[in-house]
């Protein structure tokens, strides 16, 4: 897929159809109450559909099919290579309907066509693939006993799993979730954000043609204060996995401590330094890197580089062309190729960024660019790249996570200043250094209290290596074959011979 594809992404979004109810056992059902909730996209305000508005009994009718199934056993206890099956099949079948899904991201959510299509989309797939290849090489283990004993460590699913993503990535985050939970015999009941629904009742349907039994899999959108708290106090949910803001991940440990103690696994949110030495080797680059590392989904990204930390010594050479490379970074209609970023999630959050960029010149930084609303016009809910020069480290801007397109640009003098001002931060998700100095780019990776550090580029990697934060960006991890350990427990198994 590329520019030159002859596709018309405005036909096929006028064409495109959606799936509005509840997903349980297998089916689409209502919610119980009749309710729903209006399904706005951000790219012009309309009103797409409407959704089922689940609540506590569409919740409790979730987990009721979700352990039914496992306890049944018709996945749990299925062969691993017949489970392995199921997951590379609907890696085949997110691929296959690659351009669907696209579309109702970002209709949903308002992040370009061109994004969802090359890099949500493939991504969410390779992840299932990924989780399918594991099921049939994880191996438990044989203790070290004595000639007269066996021990076994055997790892063994949870059980019920409950899902609870974000906005931001829908179709993404819910495959790092239901990839590893299912891979390990779980059960799950996935809660997508009421702000895009859309794709996770989709990738249910898919789920259910690639295999996957009925019950295994559930889906309830609904809103945080209702199906979420359900999910979260509900006594036979065994473990939340949560992506989402520290603010809701707090929420849900006390449901967990207010019901039956159940696991929970928190990504959190994020305000990550962006550090750039003088002796950076290609400072055109690191500013290209700069720039796309808080404008690429219209900064919607839990470990968005929203703090740049720049040496003093290049510090105004450098922030022109931050600035400079901002200019590409103005949103365009999301369902143009061409456009680079898009539309915020909603009117709430559009109002939210902007009350941020308020604060921060009333605080004294100094606007850069951007600053305002864009394409007012459309209806849609769009913000220009925006840049800061002089803030510290007491401003609002630089403390609070503002999940937009807000660049704040701060100072230091030597690596350890660096080091200081990016640690003072309740955050721990990620970090970037840029040196061609391998000393000082070894001891700012491993003094610096983020669950990534990445040297000499920004948000790198792929599905094989862990993601998850530090301090209040959460514990537990995504991706890689840590994330299947989340979601099982250690049994111990003694016999005397």
């Amino acid at each position: 897929m590329d520019a030159a594809t002859p596709i018309d992404w405005q036909d096929r979004a006028a064409r495109l159809s959606f799936r509005t109810q509840i997903f349980i056992d297998g089916r689409f059902v209502p919610a119980a109450s009749g309710k729903t909730f209006e399904c706005l996209s951000p790219r012009d305000g309309r009103v797409l559909t409407r959704v089922a508005a689940g609540d506590t009994e569409d919740v409790d009718r979730a987990v009721a099919s979700a352990r039914k199934a496992f306890e049944s056993g018709i996945w749990r206890d299925r062969h691993p290579r017949e489970r392995k099956k199921v997951l590379l099949k609907l890696a085949e079948l997110i691929l296959e309907n690659a351009d669907e899904l696209a579309l109702l991201e970002t209709l949903d959510m308002g992040k370009p066509i061109r994004d969802s299509r090359s890099i949500d989309v493939p991504l969410s797939a390779r992840c299932a693939a990924y989780y399918g290849e594991a099921i049939d090489k994880l191996y438990d283990q044989v203790g070290p006993s004595g000639p007269d004993s066996m021990s076994l460590i055997l790892r063994e699913p949870l059980g019920v799993i409950a899902a609870v993503v974000p906005w931001n990535f829908p179709l993404m985050m819910a495959v790092w979730k239901l990839a590893p939970a299912l891979a390990t015999g779980n059960s799950v009941v996935l809660k997508p954000a009421e702000q895009s629904p859309l794709s996770a009742l989709r990738l249910a349907e898919l789920a259910i043609e690639a295999g996957l039994p009925p019950g295994v899999l559930n889906v309830v959108p609904g809103f945080g204060e209702t199906a979420g708290r359900a999910l979260g106090l509900h006594m036979d949910v065994d473990m939340v996995t949560f992506t989402g803001s520290t603010e809701v991940g707090k929420y849900f440990l006390t449901y967990a401590g207010q019901s039956n103690m159940k696991r929970v696994s928190l990504e959190c949110g994020g305000k990550t330094p962006h550090i750039v030495m003088a002796d950076a080797a290609d400072l055109d680059l690191a500013a290209q890197n700069a720039a796309g590392g808080i404008f690429f989904n219209q900064g919607e990204v839990c470990n968005a580089g929203s703090r740049l930390l720049v040496q003093e010594s290049i510090k105004d050479a450098f922030l022109e062309k931050v600035v400079a490379y901002a200019r590409d970074w103005v949103p365009g209609d999301p369902l143009d190729w061409n456009s680079r970023t898009g539309a915020m999630v909603d009117q709430r959050q559009h109002g939210r960024v902007l009350g941020y960029i308020e604060k921060g010149k009333a605080e004294g930084a100094v606007l850069r660019t951007g600053g305002g609303a864009a394409r007012t016009e459309t209806g849609g809910f769009y913000i220009e790249p925006t840049v800061f020069d002089g803030v510290s480290s007491a401003m609002t801007i630089a403390r609070e996570e503002i999940f937009g397109p807000v660049l704040s640009t701060l100072t230091f003098k030597d690596a350890d200043e660096a080091i200081r001002i990016a640690n003072d931060t309740i955050y721990g998700l990620a970090a970037a250094v840029w040196t061609k100095d391998l000393s000082t780019a070894m001891r700012a990776a491993k003094a610096i209290r983020a669950g990534s550090v990445w040297i000499n580029c920004f948000d790198a990697g792929d599905i094989t290596t862990p993601f998850g934060g530090f301090k209040q960006s959460g514990f537990g991890r995504d991706k890689s074959l840590h994330a299947l350990e989340k979601y099982t427990d250690l049994k111990s198994v003694w016999i005397e011979l």
